[in-house]
């Protein structure tokens, strides 16, 4: 895992964070996080950003800490055949998280405590009150559902 704390333009990653096979060193996923909403137009420098690296990757995640809009979510879905494949997902914190468990699905008890310590940690301006309750829902639900202690 590869990540960034400049700009992309000064680093040169497509994303905040960039997944790459260990054989080749090739990006797979590139998350990027927004503490805004994404639109249209952050799809398209996601675009850009890819025609200009030559770089191929499967997933294109934004990851939002806003309401997502329903016409930006269908526009990210319409690219997947115009890109010969890559997928463009826009999620919220929560739709993250489920995202992220099937990579740790055999440690998900131990990233559920990393990640509920780390949210519950952020300061309201970064992580508000109803995102961290509707983590703690979606985690009793999960809990209940698949009897995970």
């Amino acid at each position: 895992m590869q990540s960034h704390n400049a700009a992309d333009l000064q680093t040169g990653a497509l994303g905040d964070i960039e997944i790459t096979l260990l054989e080749d060193n090739e990006i797979v996923i590139s998350y990027e996080m927004k503490n805004k909403r994404v639109t249209n137009e952050d799809i398209d420098r996601a675009l850009q950003k890819l025609l200009v690296s030559g770089k191929r990757v499967d997933n294109y995640i934004f990851i939002t800490t806003e309401v997502i809009d329903e016409q930006v979510q269908n526009y990210a879905r319409s690219l997947y055949q115009e890109t010969g494949g890559v997928e463009f997902v826009v999620l919220n914190c929560i739709g993250f998280v489920r995202h992220f468990l099937h990579l740790f699905h055999r440690l998900r008890n131990k990233f559920l405590e990393t990640y509920q310590s780390m949210i519950l940690e952020e300061s309201q301006s970064s992580v508000g009150q109803p995102i961290k309750e509707a983590f703690l829902a979606m985690r009793r639900a999960a809990e209940a559902e698949l009897d995970i202690d």
